[in-house]
């Protein structure tokens, strides 16, 4: 076994000390088979469970009745002094593997062979009860759990407050809407004003007049 397998099968082991569980190995059924009945007991009562199994008339039927109550044993065993009526017991898990497949040859026509396949399976069942009962603390113990909280306060760090800054208030800057005014070029030359037309009706004198 390889150390990541024993780690795993460690923390398993460590996880399941107080749970009662019970399994059957090597079933000469097939996983599909099992799982139909195993399918209808998953999550009930125990005593119903029990009933369910009873009354059944498939074959699977009959080695879960005795997983059934060899898990409640085990919780048993585990849980002495209480009661099984007062706990209420029920199935909280149920899981069906595949397990080994056995080869056969069956003769068919013509010289032939047909492969056959005998398949197991493995059954595994966890008990739990709803009314877990308190345990039973004394003055010390209550003592040593109320330190137990305060060191652990103590190690949590505290919040921080967070700071809310105001958002700046942007400054809009006017926009320019009028237009500039045109500055004439001085170095422009100034127009050459032009003489009126001389038309009907106007009295000039003639530089060609003799004198």
């Amino acid at each position: 076994m390889g150390v990541k397998s024993r780690t795993r099968a460690e923390k398993r082991e460590e996880t399941r000390k107080d749970v009662a569980s019970a399994r059957l190995n090597n079933v000469p059924t097939s996983p599909r088979k099992m799982r139909l009945v195993a399918d209808l007991i998953r999550g009930k009562r125990v005593e119903l469970a029990l009933q369910i199994l009873k009354t059944n008339p498939k074959h699977p039927a009959i080695g879960l009745h005795k997983l059934v109550l060899s898990a409640i044993a085990n919780w048993q065993t585990k849980n002495e002094g209480l009661r099984i009526e007062e706990s209420d017991l029920f199935v909280k898990e149920i899981q069906v593997d595949g397990g080994r497949i056995l080869k056969r040859i069956q003769p068919a026509p013509q010289g032939r062979a047909h492969r056959i396949r005998k398949r197991s399976n493995h059954v595994t069942i966890i008990i739990d009860s709803l009314n877990k009962p308190e345990p039973d603390l004394d003055e010390e113990d209550v003592e040593d759990v109320v330190m137990d909280e305060v060191i652990t306060e103590k190690k949590t760090p505290k919040e921080k407050k967070e700071t809310i800054q105001e958002p700046k208030a942007k400054v809009k800057t006017p926009k320019a809407t009028a237009k500039p005014k045109m500055i004439a070029n001085p170095k422009a030359t100034p127009r050459a004003k032009v003489a009126p037309k001389a038309g009907k009706g106007t009295n000039l004198k003639s530089s060609n007049k003799k004198g």
